[in-house]
């Protein structure tokens, strides 16, 4: 019986190893052989998630072949990872990724880090701020008084609380949308909103086009599910998205369905126009495809002169192209799991019947609290507690990146949570695991794209501030610095790694 659980082509093995571009070594500096810079790459794709453990990698002739170097090469790469714990084998079934004894298994994903950690780490990979109290205990204070009545039912709602799912349909009138509760279906999480519609809508093999980059956690759930990603390339800086580039890959790709967050999006921070939001609506619906619209970033505007545009489902008043997804876990607190999806009926009714093979139903307390917030004008005030505390995040962490890495590239966005940066010609892979080594936890650019892409570049989140964001800073100042000397991919070296 074979010991692997997938298997990794020749061709996309190579595709991921060309992305790990490093910066040109300077004088004096001693490269490593061949074997051990193709050794360190495997590693490096293993440890970041983005090939996975258990994976069974090419025979040493087909991988030379990609490559263009000789089977020797490879072969004594292999025999290093195997001797480092990174890669085993057994005759007849050929070679498999592995991690050594006592490393846990690195996340394909942006898991946070576990709190027994957060003592020794500075975390910079998940893009989640502490809860905004007191609502947060107020919130579940109210819930437990409407909780009652509640109690002497099965509990299991498939739709949502029917109070919150009106509540919601309310606040999407109130922003010129005009909405019946029979289109709104509460989830556990927009990822749980977003797990439903692509069962719904996209079997295994069915295209999904997706912004390159894109929210690292929506593309491994679509990976997981079978989907055939189809990147489209952002336009540089904060301007998004490229209308013609995305009519072209609609018409050419025909995508079953395509996943945008226009509301200062996750990584880049980019905020769409109304005229970007109408293209797209209708080039999606030119194409037939239909739009998930991800709103979870919507209220998280942080200057005061932004002007947002009109939601993206304002577009398509027949209710046909565009399914919404918001979610109260990025602007009130990621601990409150409640999401929903804001569809025409009977795309609702579909995912709601779909819904007993799955979850059944989102926890009721969690419904009654965010109902509870929205209806005493709780959640507006702790929104713009969210408000104030990541614009102060934002600056004093963008005030110490510039400081401690002068020759990083980023502009400042004016909403969300996250800082997209270029590293100065420095790979993101490597800079991810010396940032192990000293303290700071930060996700590498290739998480966020499809096949590699975006070696050069980090996702800073505004979770940090103060005396904090400037240790950050240092502490990524001094993971830059080690990867600049070569330190990092020396299998000598000390390593500490985290999930």
């Amino acid at each position: 019986m074979a010991e692997w659980t997938s298997a990794v082509g020749a061709a996309q093995l190579a595709r991921l190893l060309s992305s790990q571009q490093d910066r040109p070594a300077g004088p004096g500096t001693r490269r490593p052989p061949a074997y051990r810079a193709l050794a360190d790459g495997i590693r490096l794709l293993v440890l970041e998630g983005r090939v996975p453990v258990a994976a069974r990698l090419p025979a040493e002739r087909e991988l030379a072949l990609s490559l263009s170097v000789s089977r020797t090469t490879v072969a004594a790469a292999y025999e290093a990872l195997r001797s480092e714990g990174f890669l085993e084998s057994r005759r007849g079934a050929g070679s498999w990724t592995a991690v050594p004894a006592g490393n846990p298994l690195p996340a394909r994903g942006l898991e946070p880090l576990p709190p027994e950690a957060l003592g020794s780490l500075i975390d910079l990979g998940c893009a989640a701020l502490p809860a905004p109290e007191p609502w947060l205990t107020r919130a579940v204070q109210g819930a437990l008084e409407e909780l009652p009545p509640y109690a002497h039912t099965h509990g299991d709602y498939p739709a949502g609380l029917p109070a919150l799912r009106a509540m919601i349909a309310d606040r999407y009138s109130a922003r010129g949308i005009p909405t019946m509760p029979e289109q709104i279906m509460v989830t556990t999480g927009a990822m749980g909103a977003i797990d439903a519609i692509c069962h719904l809508f996209a079997g295994r093999g069915e295209r999904v086009a997706v912004e390159s980059p894109s929210y690292a956690n929506i593309l491994q759930l679509m990976r997981e599910a079978g989907a055939r990603l189809v990147p489209v390339a952002m336009a540089e800086g904060l301007t998004g998205w490229d209308m013609d580039r995305w009519r072209q890959v609609l018409r050419d790709a025909a995508p079953r369905i395509a996943y945008v967050v226009a509301d200062f999006h996750n990584p880049t921070g980019a905020l769409a126009d109304e005229d970007q939001r109408r293209r797209l609506v209708d080039a999606a619906r030119s194409a037939g495809t239909v739009l998930i619209a991800d709103e979870t970033m919507s209220e998280l505007w942080l200057d005061a002169d932004v002007r947002m545009p009109r939601p993206v489902c304002a577009f398509d008043p027949a209710g046909s192209t565009v399914i919404t997804v918001g979610s109260a876990s990025k602007a009130f607190w990621a601990g409150m799991r409640i999401g929903w999806v804001r569809a025409a009926p009977d795309v609702i009714r579909s995912l709601v019947a779909a819904r007993a093979y799955a979850d059944l139903g989102t926890p009721v307390l969690e419904q009654l609290a965010v109902n509870w917030l929205f209806g005493t004008g709780g959640w507006e005030q702790a929104v713009e507690v969210r408000r104030e505390q990541a614009r102060s995040n934002r600056d004093e962490l963008v005030a110490a990146v510039r400081r401690e890495l002068p020759g990083w590239e980023f502009e400042v966005p004016q909403g969300g949570l996250t800082l997209w940066v270029r590293t100065g010609g420095l790979s993101g892979s490597r800079l991810a695991e010396a940032g192990e080594r000293v303290g700071v936890r930060v996700p590498s650019g290739p998480r966020f794209g499809v096949d590699g892409a975006f070696e050069g570049y980090v996702r800073l989140p505004f979770t940090v501030g103060g005396a904090v964001a400037e240790e950050a800073a240092v502490r990524l100042a001094a993971a830059a610095a080690l990867v600049e000397s070569g330190a990092v991919g020396n299998a000598e070296a000390p390593r500490t790694f985290v999930a």
